[in-house]
């Protein structure tokens, strides 16, 4: 991959985010965006992974062989999630960055209190995930995450391509059109690794004191933060 040299701008998000939603086939708009964020950005791009499954790493290493794959090692991950994490390393072309919190579990309690999940969510949040992640991103100029469309009613407006103000970065998002249909015809396909949760019911899998599964005909985010006011983890709003 070469060093990047594009500056990342709203214009430049808009502009590609207007070439490539015209792309009906899923899996051919995903991989021309990845390849487009590659050859535009280089080695400042990164994916972001939660290690429910494989799907985006293994696209985004057929586009870009030897992607940087971000993942954010909490602490509360199911130790399903991390042996998800370690199957996908050792079968695809990616480089791995796990990305900790400032405060080990223990040091969160000691400061925080116990179960900080449970009273102030947003906080544990922040602190386990959307800090490390701006920290980890710093170093990049484009990032890519794996959000769709139809998981929730917060993310129907996803872009494929969209300007992180936030940030100061583009972002694209590969699997914005995409349907579940389209998720389990590519991953059977290619068989890609799949955390093994997913099988008994959790549908989106988080960190595993904040993550039930759901039912039948459950929106697929209703196992995030059950019985709280809380939809979102902050990474991508």
């Amino acid at each position: 991959m070469t060093i990047a040299i594009t500056t990342p701008t709203p214009e430049l998000a808009a502009e590609a985010d207007a070439r490539f939603e015209g792309i009906s086939d899923p899996v051919e708009q995903a991989l021309a965006v990845l390849t487009w964020a590659g050859e535009t950005f280089g080695d400042s791009f990164a994916i972001t992974s939660s290690m429910a499954d494989g799907l985006l790493a293994h696209l985004a290493s057929r586009a870009v062989p030897g992607v940087n794959v971000v993942f954010l090692d909490t602490g509360y991950h199911f130790a399903e999630t991390i042996g998800t994490r370690d199957w996908i390393t050792g079968v695809l072309p990616i480089t791995l960055h796990n990305v900790q919190p400032l405060l080990t579990v223990a040091e969160q309690d000691a400061e925080h209190g116990p179960k900080l999940f449970e009273r102030d969510p947003d906080l544990c949040c922040s602190m386990r995930k959307v800090q490390p992640l701006a920290q980890a991103l710093a170093g990049f100029t484009a990032w890519g995450s794996g959000v769709r469309r139809d998981e929730s009613a917060t993310r129907t407006g996803t872009r494929v391509v969209d300007w992180d103000a936030k940030r100061g970065m583009v972002k694209v998002n590969p699997l914005a059109a995409w349907t579940q249909d389209d998720v389990d015809r590519y991953v059977a396909e290619h068989q890609v690794p799949v955390n093994p949760l997913s099988e008994i019911g959790y549908a989106s899998i988080g960190c595993a004191p904040c993550t039930r599964p759901v039912a039948p005909g459950e929106d697929p985010r209703a196992g995030r933060w059950a019985g709280k006011n809380k939809v979102e983890c902050g990474l991508h709003t």
